[in-house]
């Protein structure tokens, strides 16, 4: 059985129990990369669900080819955009733990609309995060932690928590090669209160940002 999830509706949200073998919390990587933190974690923690999300097919690829190598059982791969994928296809408050780290901070100021900390993505998560669950986040672009700080300091939905050590073992190929380099890393966590559920209306996005299951 592939560990890559099909895509049969770009709108339909995923039948996640049936994706996976057990019904355990799930948590989710966003830009997964070559999978080095995915599976590690999926390894310590057999009695939870993993999904990673990744754009990249030869990203995908390669994860899939470890997951397999490593015989887990609780790791699956999605290739598609992360704010889509969060927007369409998690079901409601299905998730107990989101992991961003060294997102693409777009420098760039007129591609800065397309960072992932927008408010309309924290709308997204206080729908698929469960109450009480978490997104642990790490950068090292210096300007855009700070926005993604002053994001989540104005929405009273969000409480800051603890920011997660990882073990060297679990720190993404990127994150090597930073902190090699001696850069300084911005972490940052925050804690989903006890609020309603928001309506979220069907997005309008340009041609050039649509999901392509299969590009």
């Amino acid at each position: 059985m592939s560990a890559i999830i099909p895509i049969n509706s770009l709108t339909t949200p995923l039948p996640l129990d049936e994706l996976f073998e057990s019904c355990a919390p799930l948590e989710i990587e966003i830009g997964c990369g070559k999978g080095r933190f995915l599976t590690t974690r999926a390894q310590k923690n057999p009695q939870l669900r993993y999904l990673g999300i990744e754009r990249m097919r030869a990203r995908v690829g390669r994860v899939e080819k470890k997951i397999k190598r490593l015989n887990l059982k609780n790791v699956r791969i999605l290739r598609l955009e992360a704010f889509y994928t969060f927007y369409y296809l998690l079901p409601v408050r299905s998730v107990r733990t989101v992991y961003v780290f060294f997102p693409d901070p777009w420098p760039k100021r007129h591609h800065r609309g397309r960072r992932l900390f927008e408010p309309l993505f924290l709308d997204t998560l206080c729908a698929r995060l469960e109450v009480g669950g978490t997104i642990q986040i790490a950068t090292d672009h210096a300007e855009y932690f700070t926005k993604i700080r002053e994001t989540f300091a104005a929405d009273t939905r969000f409480i800051e928590t603890e920011a997660m050590e990882r073990a060297p073992d679990e720190q993404t190929e990127f994150e090597h090669i930073f902190r090699s380099q001696g850069l300084a890393i911005g972490q940052c966590a925050y804690q989903l209160c006890d609020t309603p559920i928001p309506h979220l209306p069907p997005l309008t996005i340009p041609p050039e940002m649509e999901p392509r299951a299969n590009a």
